[in-house]
């Protein structure tokens, strides 16, 4: 608590910074703004990420490439073995044995068993002689009037508005697919041989050979089988299909995935507003507590308590209300402080007017040179009051920005004591140190981590507070030793000890109970105050406690610091 008093009262100048700066201020209707949005930051933030996440493995999953190759792998099987059994057909029973001129493929009778073989597959069936010429076509009738392509019609009726609506947007979502597999283009000329097609052509060599091509409508899908007769070749067939039924279950596969991407789409989006609402909303109502403690001008302004979360909000929660109760309990300190520091400067004030004010109508020089005695002694005291109070106001911020390094507990006492038995004259108390041990040893290896200086500031102080209560020649024991992880040290006085209750009160501000016949306005009772404030500022304690006999009679004070070992 003393750390916390110390750095806001002594400067007398008004400090600008701890009110908050015109620039960081905004109008009453933005802050509402912001206060109130419609969908606050983080929950676009959340909803953004969750939903891209899940757009990115629907994305991948509708790209189905493996399935759709796996699916033209079917195809072309399929394919295969229907072309196999035109081939072996055709090779049983278009081919006749002409004499001296071994096997031979009659078109007409290829023709009919084509058209017979191709009516169930609903495939195109092409049937090529030995010499590349096209003699059978299943999209084309011969008749006495011609030849008469046949073309597949589309299905009968007119889509509605919402299936072409449904259309666009898959062909939209699979316009953002990445590139399908390239495949040449399919050309089919008006007078088609073996040489347009290179599986036909290896057909004819006497192997089975499929391809895959592309066209305005989708992919074309052939296979080119011998037709063959005791290993003679006798011509090729090729069958062909389109990706119609593939596109139709790729389609079928996007489509069940999108529906259940809907599905998972709003659960994500619900459970992403759900979960954005437990953390936004706190911390909004945290922040909007936090805007109104700083504008306000009363205390109560109650913080929320979410500290049974049990999460980071709960631990947000319970900070910012120990750092609103801590800021209120600096206030007052400040306060208090305040106060005290008015009061002990104004009580020499008020005897150095007196002073001046009598010297100023007396003319015996001897009450004259009194008078000035007293003024002098005045000034003196407040020299000695404001340089107290300069130090504690700057302690806290000194503690706060230097690095703790390790302090060796025993050479600063050894050399405390030295000085003192220096300068000390015949009638002084006595120093006596007690270490565990000689420096450099493990018993005498006292060493904390903190700042040098003001831990010599520490002891000095508490070795000048036994001084000032022991008797001449009196005797003072000062003493350290290493408990566990903390070093103690003691310093006990033949003093008149502390008075009943007063045990913490001495480490008060301005706590001016001095022992009988020490001149007014000695010390500014600022000295103990200021030696608890830094050995908190070290993770450290120190307290008081009166020294007493058998009888039970007080025969001294003792003071005991307690530090961690660094």
């Amino acid at each position: 608590m003393g750390s916390d008093i110390a750095t806001a009262t002594v400067e007398p100048r008004p400090q600008p910074p701890a009110v908050a700066p015109p620039a960081a201020a905004a109008p009453a209707s933005a802050v509402r703004r912001r206060r109130r949005p419609r969908l606050s930051p983080l929950t676009r933030q959340i909803l953004t990420v969750n939903v891209l996440a899940l757009g990115l493995v629907v994305f991948g999953l509708l790209y189905l490439g493996e399935y759709q190759r796996s699916l033209i792998a079917t195809k072309l099987d399929d394919l295969r073995t229907q072309g196999q059994i035109f081939a072996a057909a055709l090779g049983e029973g278009a081919v006749i044995d002409s004499l001296g001129e071994g096997e031979t493929l009659i078109p007409e009778l290829g023709r009919q068993m084509m058209r017979r073989l191709v009516e169930p597959t609903h495939t195109r069936a092409r049937l090529f002689d030995a010499q590349g010429k096209l003699i059978a076509d299943s999209r084309m009738l011969h008749g006495p009037g011609g030849t008469v392509q046949i073309n597949e019609l589309p299905p009968v009726g007119d889509r509605g508005p919402l299936d072409r609506l449904s259309e666009w947007l898959y062909e939209a979502v699979l316009g953002l697919l990445p590139g399908q597999r390239h495949y040449p283009p399919y050309q089919e000329p008006a007078e088609q041989s073996a040489g347009d097609y290179a599986e036909v052509q290896q057909a004819l060599k006497g192997e089975v050979e499929n391809a895959v091509r592309r066209d305005r409508e989708g992919l074309v899908l052939s296979v080119a089988v011998p037709v063959q007769r005791y290993k003679q070749v006798l011509g090729a067939v090729m069958l062909s299909a389109d990706s119609s039924e593939i596109d139709q279950a790729l389609r079928s596969a996007r489509f069940e995935i999108l529906k259940w991407f809907a599905i998972a789409l709003s659960v994500t989006v619900l459970l992403s507003i759900y979960l954005a609402g437990t953390i936004a909303r706190p911390i909004r109502r945290l922040a909007a507590a936090a805007e109104r403690v700083r504008r306000g001008h009363g205390r109560q302004v109650p913080i929320p308590d979410f500290t049974r979360r049990g999460d980071e909000i709960g631990d947000l929660s319970g900070a910012l209300r120990e750092m609103t109760s801590a800021l209120w309990a600096r206030m007052d300190a400040i306060e208090h402080f305040a106060a005290d520091v008015a009061h002990e400067i104004k009580n020499p004030l008020t005897s150095l007017r007196s002073a001046v004010e009598t010297a100023a109508r007396v003319d015996d020089p001897q009450k004259q040179r009194k008078l000035l005695s007293l003024v002098q002694e005045d000034v003196q005291r407040l020299d000695r009051l404001i340089t107290d109070i300069s130090d504690a106001s700057r302690l806290d911020a000194e503690l706060s920005r230097v690095e703790l390094e390790p302090v060796l507990v025993g050479p600063m006492l050894e050399t405390l004591v030295d000085v003192h038995q220096a300068t000390a004259d015949e009638k002084a108390p006595r120093l006596v140190l007690a270490l565990p041990g000689p420096v450099g040893t493990p018993e005498g290896d006292l060493r904390v981590l903190g700042i040098e200086s003001r831990l010599v500031q520490v002891f000095r102080n508490l070795m000048a507070n036994a001084i000032s209560f022991s008797p001449p020649g009196a005797t003072i024991h000062i003493a350290a030793t290493r408990e566990g992880d903390v070093v103690v040290v003691t310093v006990e006085d033949e003093g008149p000890g502390i008075p009943e209750g007063k045990l913490e009160a001495i480490f008060e501000r301005f706590y001016t109970e001095r022992p009988a016949g020490e001149k007014f306005g000695t010390h500014s009772g600022l000295g103990l105050s200021i030696s608890k404030q830094i050995v908190e500022a070290h993770r450290g304690t120190i307290r008081a406690e009166n020294r007493r006999d058998v009888d039970g009679s007080v025969i001294g004070a003792c003071f005991i610091v307690r530090l961690p070992v660094g």
